[in-house]
């Protein structure tokens, strides 16, 4: 078998010279081409990326049938209460979880449950101000006794506030009618950090 032999013209001398493949050509072409010719080919070469990638410059047609009809569609702010909610979700998720787990059933005799919690239903304002203050008294909840302390987990009242009202409608089924207020908690002091 014979290798494969091109034959191609050296223009300074006039004669053919055999090159064993194609590959060898445009390896000893490009080995050629002086340093301008590669600066001005990548130069071209990267031009043509930008433009193609930023579309060019052409003036197009927009296709706007996937674009919403603002007209039709109207995004609703979220409401107060919704709002309100979000904030003691991610309270929640943030500093409850740890200790009364994501479902809200605690850890028995550990730490007490807030979901279906006869405790924090019989008196929300106190679960506000154990919150924001934080709680060093023996409970019963649930037929449980539970006395593990618990440091304050927020620093205002609208975040105990909302974190509550978040445990009352997710793990205890009320509805916004049941909802405290800060017009409720306005009595209830920040007490000083320690």
């Amino acid at each position: 078998m014979g290798r494969k032999v091109t034959k191609w013209p050296d223009k300074g001398s006039g004669r053919d010279v055999l090159y064993p493949s194609e590959m060898t050509i445009f390896a000893i072409t490009l080995t050629k081409v002086s340093s301008m010719k590669k600066i001005s080919a990548l130069s071209i070469s990267l031009a043509v990326i930008v433009l193609s990638s930023c579309g060019g410059g052409a003036d197009r047609q927009t296709d706007t049938s996937l674009e919403p009809d603002h007209e039709k569609v109207t995004q609703k702010a979220p409401s107060a209460i919704e709002a309100q909610l979000a904030l003691g979700e991610k309270i929640y998720k943030e500093k409850c979880v740890v200790c009364h787990q994501a479902d809200g059933k605690g850890v028995k005799g550990a730490f007490p449950p807030v979901a279906m919690s006869d405790y924090l239903q019989a008196d929300p304002r106190r679960g506000v101000e154990q919150v924001l203050n934080g709680s060093h008294v023996e409970m019963v909840v649930n037929g449980e006794t539970y006395n593990q302390p618990m440091t304050a987990q927020v620093d205002t009242k609208e975040e105990a506030l909302a974190v509550i009202n978040y445990v009352l409608k997710n793990f205890n089924g009320f509805d916004e009618s049941k909802f405290l207020s800060l017009d409720d908690i306005t009595d209830i002091q920040i007490k000083p950090r320690e």
